[in-house]
């Protein structure tokens, strides 16, 4: 493939539960540090969350904060970090020819909770509705807070894709480059989702919102003891570029994408098609010509629910069964599910491994259920492993959205 074509990842900025930094964020998942505590939410009590701490006014004035979301304040934190980890001025380069593209799963909810909370205190009068209720809702509003925020004059959506949506935000940033539409794109995907009580009330109607006297305990994928989801808020950008821009800037270049895929379950709302989930996994190795045993790590998605995991598992099985040498893990047992900012988070954790040769486990694992089983499941401790060259990101969602991204080690 022409440098033209290949594209790049040149930067990675993330808020996390468990930290703020790639780096921050790796030494967590390797040193088993979880990011799930107690907090509170609306007409529900205590709930279990993966809460991020990142600071909000590190790149925004507090005005700017208070007229914004919480998904915009994450976007933009996550953009100026990556943004500085790529080494990108943004005053020396032309900012109409970066493109914004930030994976949600939802937007509006939490604003919309909150605004009608205020007008309940006054016996719903609307006049104490806020006027920057609009902007604070539009479906691009995270793409456009970083936009405003940092001048970016490029085009800017954000593309909705239930839980596939950080991998869906970096899949159109690699297509958008290839189109020559931009020179640069920041892509991947935010959530604000514990700030809204409905998400946690959906899930507990459900019976699929996880509990745990010890939080930490409380994600477990894959095990014969899993509760259910824990909701996480985060998010992750990458700064995308095409190679032989990469290579004229001499930037530091951290993995090459080489494939992906994306289709749709066509038939439950809710429950995952394992046949369809191995049909886009097999897809993205596809359209990176490697073979399924070229894989390393499968990062997955597992959220722990009774239903959901058993079918990642049977679509795990079903193109990897083979595969001596490719290791599973997942990330959600560390921090939970961060609904949009899922696969952008989950596939950043798992970069490092080009590195330093080591495969994150899977925490809380405590027995294996048997329609879970797949081969070489890294839980408890990290593996050492060594050469890693190969990462395929999984990630699917709600109406049956599937996804799947494969990042190569740059070698050269």
């Amino acid at each position: 493939m022409a440098d033209l074509d290949r594209i790049v990842i040149t930067g990675v900025g993330l808020t996390a539960p468990n930290g703020n930094t790639l780096q921050a964020f790796r030494k967590s998942l390797l040193t088993g540090i979880s990011g799930v505590s107690v907090i509170e939410t609306r007409f529900m009590g205590k709930v279990l969350a993966g809460v991020c701490d990142f600071d909000e006014v590190k790149y925004q004035g507090r005005k700017e904060r208070r007229r914004g979301t919480r998904a915009g304040s994450i976007s933009i934190y996550c953009a100026r970090e990556a943004f500085g980890d790529a080494g990108i001025d943004l005053d020396v380069v032309d900012r109409s020819r970066i493109g914004t593209y930030v994976g949600i799963t939802e937007h509006g909810t939490v604003e919309t909770e909150n605004e009608i909370d205020v007008i309940r205190q006054y016996d719903y009068d609307t006049k104490y509705w806020s006027h920057h209720h609009n902007p604070r809702t539009v479906a691009n509003n995270p793409a456009g807070e970083v936009t405003v925020s940092l001048g970016l004059s490029g085009p800017h959506y954000t593309i909705g894709a239930a839980c596939a949506a950080g991998n869906a935000g970096l899949i159109q940033g690699v297509q958008m480059l290839r189109l020559d539409e931009v020179d640069v794109a920041l892509a991947g995907g935010v959530s604000e989702a514990i700030h809204s009580f409905g998400i946690f009330a959906s899930f507990a109607s459900q019976n699929a919102l996880a509990w745990d006297d010890d939080p930490a305990r409380a994600c477990r994928p894959f095990d014969v003891g899993r509760k259910g989801i824990v909701v996480a808020e985060g998010g992750c950008l990458y700064v995308l570029e095409r190679l032989k821009d990469a290579k004229r800037r001499g930037a530091k270049i951290v993995a090459e994408v080489i494939g992906y895929a994306m289709n749709s379950d066509a038939n439950d709302p809710v429950l995952p098609d394992s046949g369809r989930i191995a049909e886009c996994m097999a897809a993205a190795c596809k359209k990176a010509a490697i073979e399924p045993n070229e894989v390393n790590i499968v990062s997955t998605h597992a959220t722990a629910t009774e239903l959901g995991d058993p079918q990642e598992a049977t679509a795990l099985r079903q193109v990897f069964s083979d595969c001596h040498n490719v290791y599973v893990n997942n990330t959600k047992s560390f921090i939970g599910h961060a609904m949009g900012a899922a696969g952008a988070l989950e596939l950043a954790g798992n970069l490092g491994s080009f590195d330093d040769g080591v495969v994150h486990p899977t925490l809380n694992v405590d027995e294996v259920d048997p329609d879970c089983a797949v081969r070489n499941l890294v839980v408890g401790q990290p593996r050492e492993v060594g050469d890693l060259r190969v990462i395929l990101n999984s990630s699917f969602g709600m109406l049956g959205i599937n996804s799947a991204v494969v990042v190569r080690r740059f070698d050269g």
